[in-house]
């Protein structure tokens, strides 16, 4: 049972770290792009794109641990 519960939390705390990871991107992204005032939003785009790679990236580390 506390196994359960530590499993969990562990990937409650893999989702939430993935949420804030993508919410920065997408508004540094934003930020970014109104600041160089480009047309279509590139930066905006890319960053959640980076974020999802390296959160995946991460994600993968976590569950090859043993």
């Amino acid at each position: 049972m506390a196994q359960d519960k530590r499993n969990m939390m562990r990937y409650a705390g893999l989702a939430t770290q993935w949420m804030a990871m993508m919410g920065i991107g997408v508004w540094a992204g934003y930020k970014l792009d109104h600041k160089i005032g480009w047309r279509v939003p590139l930066l905006t785009i890319l960053f959640p794109l980076i974020a999802l790679v390296v959160s995946l990236w991460q994600i993968i580390k976590e569950f090859n641990k043993k």
